[in-house]
């Protein structure tokens, strides 16, 4: 008789997301043991009972996923969750707080349906937040160049320069877009333009976008209007105007469900397996391919 499949949902929010729950049954999840308000010290006994429980040929069965609003907070969770592994005793680890990383693997899917990203010029607006950073990442992890967009030029330096320790042979620029001229700037010359600002906030304009001559593909992520790049509706997916691609937030999201219902039903094939952004990009990739 097989084993059930066991997710343990680790979440700091005070309430366990809804939205990952209904995925990992839809995933085939047997048994979804939710845990919300979870903080860093509290990981290890959590990790303990559900490691301990379970001969290590059986663990694979067994699984972790750490999710929650807050990014930096499912982060600690995730390192916690790490360090309490030892030697075989360990399950496999998705991550995917706010959707930050599902979200950024599908826009970087959808941009290269359309251009080869092997020396393209990008641009990540809001490209200092959870999604923009990871969105970034996995650009120059494809060969682009990546210009990281933030209101202050500290800020989107201070992210490139941590994105630079992450992938050594990425290339990250900094660059301001406090206004519109400085917005303009930013985005001329480039190729793909991705808008990963927060909801309700417009990064650039319908004109700032028709005026650069060089753009192919643009994708904002924010659904709540005014959306981040205007002239894009949430549920454009390739939609071609003046010889720009264009997707919405909805049209993207089609992608990240397949993503994250994939990254869920690969926690079971062995016990070993951290699934950050760069994995389940991987994973993306492949089912974009078969």
């Amino acid at each position: 008789m097989a084993l059930s499949k066991i997710l343990l949902q680790l979440d700091p929010d005070s309430q366990t997301s809804t939205f990952d729950s209904v995925v990992a049954v839809d995933s085939g999840v047997d048994q979804l043991f939710r845990h919300a308000n979870v903080l860093p010290e509290e990981v290890r006994n959590l990790i303990y009972g559900l490691i301990f429980t379970r001969g290590v040929p059986d663990l694979k069965s067994s699984a972790v996923f750490v999710g929650g609003s807050n990014v930096a907070a499912g982060e600690q969770l995730l390192k916690e969750v790490v360090n309490t592994f030892f030697g075989p005793m360990r399950v496999s680890v998705l991550f995917d707080a706010n959707g930050a990383n599902t979200t950024a693997a599908a826009a970087v899917l959808a941009a290269m349906r359309h251009t080869n990203l092997q020396d393209a010029e990008a641009v990540v607006l809001a490209g200092t937040g959870p999604v923009g950073q990871r969105a970034a990442l996995l650009l120059a992890r494809q060969g682009a160049r990546v210009r990281v967009a933030s209101r202050t030029l500290e800020k989107a330096t201070s992210v490139c320069q941590t994105l630079e320790q992450r992938l050594e042979q990425g290339k990250f620029q900094p660059v301001v877009t406090k206004d519109e001229n400085s917005t303009s700037a930013a985005i001329e010359g480039a190729a793909i333009v991705i808008a990963a600002g927060a909801a309700g906030i417009q990064l650039a304009s319908e004109a700032q976008l028709q005026d650069c001559s060089s753009l192919k593909v643009a994708i904002d992520l924010n659904a709540v209007p005014p959306v981040g790049l205007a002239g894009i509706q949430p549920q454009d997916k390739a939609v071609e105007i003046n010889g720009v691609l264009r997707y919405g937030a909805l049209g993207v999201g089609g992608t990240k469900m397949k993503i994250h219902k994939e990254a869920v039903q690969q926690l079971f094939q062995q016990n070993d397996q951290v699934l950050d952004a760069e994995q389940i990009f991987d994973l993306g990739l492949a089912l974009e391919n078969n």
